[in-house]
């Protein structure tokens, strides 16, 4: 066996789909009994199907990264996206305030500056700055070529004095008024961080991301997980469901193998291979192998804060169309709150979420071509932040007040979908089922019940940041946190282990 990966996240269905196409035996072992860890879709009371955490996507057109990682697996015309709308791909919603974000910064700036007339010249800078930057974070991703240091030396000195700063340290460079900042950062669930603790360097890569396209998949989710796994199969690798990898085999400083449960025969075996591809969380991983196993240069990469958790609720409506209501091809992000710093404070840590902020998303009404769910019926999802420690211990010492809190939450969100958006919303909504951190936790397997790996803070995504190689032989991480979240960001990461150990470039700067 050339290749073991453990786990079948969206970075190690690309690099097993990329080995496998190219020649090499690839063998995943993924503890779940669907593949595409936070990517993968399940179905309720058999007829409504949701995303466990996957919205909407980017760098998927032509010549993106998504694109070219399947034109390689000749997948291209197979898994299509389709377009949000590029006039408002995100509504920022807020009491007094209402802004649609467009592909294009100089309507945006105009869109401003018609809210903050007072404050024009300001609002120009800031954005004009975040082009910038985003321009530097190009020139300055690997490999770096010398020619475009010193022909783009502006771009990169501006990206340069943001290394340590947050998104809040920005917006005060520029004096943003508050109302804007929140209009600008209310797409705070995509990190689940408050700009006071949002690295800018995150902040610039999403926004600009999707200015350049927001995109979901013209058949959902699940068709474009199924079809990197048929890849797999189809040249000759396999994919072995409900093996829980709990040991890794060391001969010396080589990881040859593991050690996994069968989950259904409660049975231990062993799998070795040439390679080993550790998709699982990387701090999870080298617990189970031991810290001092790993240089010191390794554990201080490894030793980074978790990122919060969310708290999301799946749900159905019936005799309703939600496009009557201000919803379509975009999504909606509302806030009760001004400042957006201490609604975090406010449900995070004191956990009170009768002022909500969150994102709401309608993946029915983003592609005609395949159902998520029965005609007459739609698909709406809410997403909000929400603390892991405090439902692990809700959960484990009052189960009722645990099932009390997810109602609350739920029913904050519902009121302000009657009161802002649709009066009656609930009695249109036909099911409804809630997921918090510990649902994380125990679906997904991620520590701490953690969506994005890392925590997206200035401090983990600077110059040390961890990434594949380890002080391990034979052993590589490939995995959110040692590359970067989201759809996309998970194919470069496959993509980018893939061209380290085949030599075939892929996603080489043109």
């Amino acid at each position: 066996m050339d290749y073991l990966i453990v786990g079948s996240g969206l970075s190690a269905l690309v690099f097993g789909a990329l080995m496998a196409k190219s020649g090499k035996q690839v063998r995943i072992l993924e503890a779940h009994e669907h593949p595409g860890g936070f990517g993968h879709t399940f179905t309720m009371a058999k007829k409504y199907k949701f995303n466990a955490q996957l919205h909407y996507v980017w760098d998927c057109g032509e010549g993106g990264s998504v694109n070219r990682v399947l034109k390689k697996l000749n997948l291209d015309r197979v898994v299509t996206f389709n377009n949000y709308d590029r006039n408002g791909f995100d509504h920022m919603r807020m009491p007094g305030y209402s802004l649609d974000i467009p592909s294009k910064s100089e309507e945006l700036i105009q869109r401003l500056v018609a809210l903050f007339p007072a404050d024009a010249p300001r609002l120009r800078q800031f954005i004009e700055e975040v082009e910038k930057t985003s321009e530097g974070l190009k020139i300055l991703s690997p490999p770096l070529k010398a020619i475009d240091l010193f022909q783009n030396i502006g771009a990169v000195f501006c990206t340069l004095k943001y290394l340590h700063s947050t998104l809040q340290d920005v917006f005060d460079r520029f004096n943003l008024p508050e109302a804007a900042q929140t209009l600008l950062a209310l797409q705070w669930p995509d990190f689940l961080l408050p700009p006071e603790q949002l690295s800018f360097y995150a902040w610039v890569i999403l926004f600009t991301g999707y200015q350049k396209g927001a995109f979901y998949p013209t058949k959902h989710f699940e068709f474009a997980i199924d079809s990197l796994v048929k890849v797999i199969e189809e040249n000759g690798g396999d994919i072995l469901y409900n093996y829980e990898v709990t040991d890794f085999i060391l001969k010396d400083k080589t990881v040859t193998g593991v050690r996994a449960i069968n989950r259904l025969k409660n049975k231990t075996e062993e799998f070795s291979a040439e390679t080993i591809i550790c998709n699982m969380d990387p701090k999870k991983a080298a617990q189970a192998i031991g810290w001092e196993k790993f240089s010191k240069t390794l554990q201080k990469k490894l030793n980074y804060d978790y990122s919060p958790s969310n708290f999301v609720a799946y749900c159905a409506v019936k005799d309703i169309d939600l496009r009557d209501y201000g919803f379509g091809e975009w999504n909606t992000f509302h806030s009760e709150h001004s400042n957006l710093n201490e609604a975090f404070i406010q449900m995070y840590e004191k956990h009170d979420f009768s002022n909500p902020s969150f994102a709401i998303t309608t993946p029915t009404l983003l592609t005609q071509e395949e159902r998520d769910c029965p005609e007459g019926y739609q698909i709406i999802e809410f997403l909000t932040v929400a603390n892991y420690a405090y439902f692990k211990q809700l959960k484990e010492q009052d189960k009722k007040a645990y099932q009390k809190k997810k109602t609350e939450i739920l029913d904050a969100m519902l009121n302000v979908m009657e009161e802002h958006y649709i009066p009656n919303f609930r009695k249109h909504l036909v099911f409804k089922i809630t997921g918090t951190p510990t649902t994380n936790e125990h679906f997904c397997g991620c520590p701490q019940g953690n969506s994005y790996g890392s925590s997206l803070t200035p401090n983990n995504m600077g110059i040390g940041r961890l990434n594949h190689h380890t002080s391990l032989k034979n052993f590589y991480f490939c995995n959110a946190s040692s590359g970067y979240p989201g759809f996309a960001p998970t194919f470069w990461t496959g993509a980018i282990l893939y061209q380290r150990l085949s030599g075939d470039l892929i996603l080489s700067k043109n």
